[in-house]
């Protein structure tokens, strides 16, 4: 099986188009520190053939481009494609904008959890893509499913969902339920254990989470791969910097650093492999010079950039 990060940026890519944070500076003045990348995506194939795209962001089409595996093949058909099915693990506008960039009357499957179903199915925008071309089908959660093209044929993909500790799309924020997670319910974010009959080996893809709690321990127990939420390093990461008023709790993404942090909730697990996807802009550990990167990969940590490849 293998799997390739398109995308490793949180929402706004990095730099982002309207960040002038140091960071984001310094990637446009070219420093070699400071990799640009584009918002958050994952492929995987079973072989090497038919590819399925997890999350689709508003910067699909840039990634396609960048992507040989999934692009026409030189001698397919005038239109045709390697995506068979399109992955969602939540309703953010970075993991459903690039559909839309889909709509060419190209058939490939949809899945997603009945929460980011209704999500689609109530924004009239998602019928460029025609239900009869495009299916639509759910993933039921703590459930195997089969990955299957648009006419039912396997990709040899397995995706288990499950919920994990998140927050509903902003969007779709209620202010007046904000004691009660602003109207989040289960299924607005879920985690992905992806494998496939050609292996034993699974990689699990978290690009959102709140909390690292007991249920998701006990899933990431001794797992092979883990494809994790790196959006911010500390919890006011983005007000310190100057550049926003939330902190990583408000919106739905648990820090890296700390004894509340990802890396000391997640370390004594036997995880294989640990890699960080969806990274803010403003976070330190995008810097390959920086004293935050250097502890990331003192703990056993990769930082994930666009192209980055994962073979189980």
């Amino acid at each position: 099986m293998r799997l390739k990060i398109i995308g490793s940026a949180a929402g706004g890519g990095f730099p982002q188009w309207n960040c002038n944070y140091r960071l984001s500076r310094g990637a446009r003045s070219g420093d070699i520190n400071l990799r640009p990348r584009t918002q958050s995506g994952l492929i995987a194939s079973a072989n090497g053939t038919d590819w399925v795209v997890f999350n689709a962001s508003p910067d699909i089409r840039e990634q396609i481009a960048a992507t040989p595996e999934l692009q026409p093949a030189s001698a397919g058909p005038l239109r045709s494609t390697p995506i068979r099915a399109v992955v969602l693990t939540n309703a953010d506008v970075d993991h459903i904008a690039g559909l839309l960039s889909l709509r060419e009357r190209e058939p490939f499957a949809i899945y997603a959890s009945q929460r980011i179903l209704e999500v689609l199915a109530s924004n009239s925008i998602f019928n460029v893509l025609d239900p009869a071309i495009v299916k639509r089908r759910e993933l039921l959660l703590d459930e195997p499913t089969k990955i299957a093209d648009a006419s039912g044929k396997p990709t040899g993909l397995v995706v288990e969902a499950f919920a994990v500790p998140g927050k509903v799309a902003l969007f779709l924020e209620d202010p007046s339920l904000a004691a009660q997670g602003f109207g989040t319910e289960t299924g607005d974010t879920i985690g992905l254990r992806i494998s496939s009959s050609q292996t034993p080996h699974a990689a699990f893809y978290v690009p959102g989470c709140a909390a690292v709690d007991a249920n998701l321990k006990r899933r990431l127990s001794n797992a092979d791969c883990l494809l994790f939420d790196g959006t911010l390093f500390t919890d006011d990461e983005m007000i310190t910097a100057g550049v926003g008023s939330k902190t990583g709790a408000r919106m739905g993404h648990v820090h890296i650093s700390g004894p509340s942090g990802s890396i000391d909730a997640l370390s004594n697990l036997g995880v294989k492999r640990r890699i960080y996807v969806h990274i803010n802009n403003t976070n330190p550990i995008l810097d390959e010079a920086s004293a935050e990167r250097a502890a990331v990969g003192e703990a056993g940590w990769e930082v994930a950039h666009d192209g980055m490849e994962v073979r189980l």
